[in-house]
């Protein structure tokens, strides 16, 4: 069952008026852009990260039941944390966490939580630009044993990160979409 289009486009509007800015921004990717998506102007607000948690939920789901099942979600160091916590919440799947780089104290992990051979796993992404990072943490998830059946991203840029997660053979999905957000550079 998927959210009413008036709950989707409330929650596009409140993304878009809590997150997007209008300037000269220089993206991860090294693009310049006209706009920029600030994830934690949305992942930061409850009102808005509640709704979203839902709708990851409903996606992860459908995911679960064409690749029979999932075991587990994982987001990146520090965008992607929110929105699988929240997440995790709505599922009850346990979560895992990958950092930019492997800490140089206690564990010194790149990757937290608890990963099982074969774990099939939902990445989510808050802004796809290019999906270079996505595709980067999913190095680590593999490389720890883990299957990424799928990353999920909150918004699409529409600046190639569909076409190059599904080159690497990873379903790619999106919540919105910057038209969604009523971007149009």
């Amino acid at each position: 069952m998927t959210a009413p289009t008036n709950v989707r486009e409330d929650l596009a509007r409140a993304i878009a008026d809590a997150s997007l800015l209008r300037g000269t921004f220089t993206l991860r990717s090294g693009r310049t852009s006209s706009y920029y998506l600030d994830k934690y102007r949305f992942s930061t607000r409850p009102e808005v990260l509640g709704p979203l948690a839902g709708l990851f939920a409903e996606r992860i789901a459908a995911i679960a039941a064409d690749c029979g099942g999932v075991d587990r979600l994982a987001g990146a160091e520090l965008g992607g944390i929110p929105l699988v916590a929240a997440a995790c919440l709505k599922t009850g799947h346990p979560t895992l966490f990958v950092r930019n780089a492997k800490k140089d104290y206690g564990t010194a992990k790149q990757l937290e939580g608890v990963v099982e051979q074969g774990d099939k796993v939902v990445f989510l992404e808050d802004v796809a630009t290019t999906g270079g990072q996505a595709l980067e943490a999913v190095g680590v998830l593999t490389d720890a044993g883990a299957e990424v059946v799928a990353i999920v991203c909150t918004i699409d840029r529409l600046e190639g990160a569909r076409e190059n997660i599904e080159k690497a053979g990873i379903r790619f999905e999106a919540l919105f979409t910057k038209r969604d957000l009523g971007v149009d550079d």
